[in-house]
């Protein structure tokens, strides 16, 4: 309601205070800009992390220098109406605030771009600084606003949003800035010829589109090729996929960047791999495993890792793939880490890993545990199994809302690090060739 009502203020003080300088030629010409930018507009791409790019942003770019605060108000507000506004699949409430948040930077864009050039537009090396001040602040003011919502409405960490999506819409302002100043060139000159530019702008919108493809296209065989690991035992169906959902919740929570996010939801996807190097009458053997057999299971990560490493996109990974089954008291596998030298995006995929596990039938254990009785073997092996920081993210997570939590650990977990090191080393050592319910294999 604040930056809506902030928006209207804006928009009709623009539209009384500045009137129209005579580069713009008139309403006509402010009619013709709106036009291109509904255009513009008419075929947005969405980026991987939800926001919207478009090449809108040329037109009203243009549009603040050859037309100043009124026309910069007009074509903002009225020319970024997308076709989900008109065919309802977007509330009343997200409209408003869609407009909202471009009209407001463009009436400041086009204030900032007189301050530098003055009123009418020229070609001029000077209008050329003009219009790059003048997008920056655009960029600024847009950004603060959709990240606000985001941050707010997803309840994410305000760097995971600044590093996300924004990147790419920071690439759309560097290639647009220079191409809106040619814009309103070609215009001062002759309106028809803006018409030309149509080409580049289409192009540039294909070059964003032929990128979000292609991530979808990499996640889908990522996530195709977890899925036919997964279905090689009848009991892990969607596993990879619950697993990547529960580690992405505590990623959240623990406010990861946009970057760690992304790797725990490919690692998430990923992490089992190393399983299609597992002989099926050990995989799904019902009876506890021998040791030999238990050493064989063991080598999943190190088979996963290396499966994966010839991926240059995957190398984030990789950490989590190999180190997902290490225990916080170094007993784990198959490197022995203890503690912060566990990866932490690892410490988290773990508890996911864990948890999936312990609510799901397998062959070894054929009813689940409830998710209060998984929690609470959770909260028996923090400090031993789990890092206690990611477990109690865990428990904040919207999955575990209304989950009885069974409270903290034992003293032993409230001991001194050094004493807690050395009692989990030797409750460990008393569970030597056993494992814990916990302990997903």
């Amino acid at each position: 309601m604040a930056v809506v009502t902030t928006a209207i203020i804006v928009v009709f003080s623009a539209l009384i205070l500045w009137p129209l300088p005579s580069s713009v030629r008139g309403w006509m010409g402010v009619g013709y800009w709106t036009a291109l930018a509904l255009l513009a507009q008419a075929f947005p791409v969405r980026m991987p992390r939800g926001a919207v790019v478009s090449v809108v942003t040329g037109p009203i770019l243009a549009a603040c220098a050859v037309g100043g605060p009124a026309a910069a108000a007009v074509v903002a507000t009225i020319g970024t109406t997308e076709w989900r506004e008109i065919r309802g699949r977007i509330p009343w409430y997200g409209t408003l605030y869609n407009h909202a948040e471009i009209a407001i930077p463009a009436v400041v864009a086009a204030l900032v771009f007189q301050a530098v050039n003055g009123a009418r537009f020229d070609a001029t090396p000077r209008s050329l600084v003009a219009v790059g001040v003048a997008g920056l602040v655009f960029f600024v003011f847009n950004a603060g606003l959709a990240s606000a919502v985001v941050i707010l409405r997803d309840r994410v960490a305000p760097t995971a949003v600044l590093t996300g999506d924004l990147r790419l819409v920071a690439g759309n302002l560097l290639g647009m800035t220079p191409l809106a100043w040619l814009i309103a060139v070609v215009w001062s000159i002759e309106w028809w010829g803006v018409v030309l530019f149509a080409l580049p702008l289409y192009s540039t919108r294909a070059a964003y589109q032929a990128t979000v493809q292609l991530r979808d296209m990499f996640t889908q065989t990522v996530r195709a090729l977890a899925s036919a690991i997964d279905k090689r035992d009848p009991f892990t169906a969607h596993h990879s996929e619950n697993v990547q959902a529960i580690a992405v919740e505590i990623g959240r929570v623990m406010r990861c960047s946009e970057a760690e996010l992304e790797a725990l939801e490919w690692g998430g996807l990923l992490h089992d791999i190393g399983k299609i190097g597992v002989r099926d009458d050990v995989l799904l053997k019902q009876d506890k495993l021998t040791r030999d057999e238990r050493i064989k299971m063991n080598l999943h990560p190190v088979l996963g890792y290396d499966i994966i490493k010839p991926v240059e996109r995957l190398q984030p990974e990789l950490p989590i793939i190999l180190h997902h089954h290490e225990w916080y008291n170094g007993s784990g596998y198959p490197d022995h880490l203890v503690g912060e030298a566990i990866p932490k995006l690892a410490r988290i995929l773990h508890v996911a890993d864990a948890f999936e596990a312990m609510t799901a039938m397998r062959p070894y254990r054929m009813r689940p545990l409830t998710p209060e009785q998984a929690l609470a073997e959770l909260r028996k092996y923090a400090g031993i199994q789990f890092d206690p920081d990611v477990l109690e993210a865990f428990t904040r997570t919207d999955r575990m809302a209304g989950v009885a939590d069974p409270g903290k650990p034992s003293t032993e977990a409230s001991l001194p690090p050094l004493v807690a090191r050395l009692a989990a080393r030797a409750r460990a050592a008393g569970h030597a060739g056993d494992h814990s319910a916990a302990d997903a294999r």
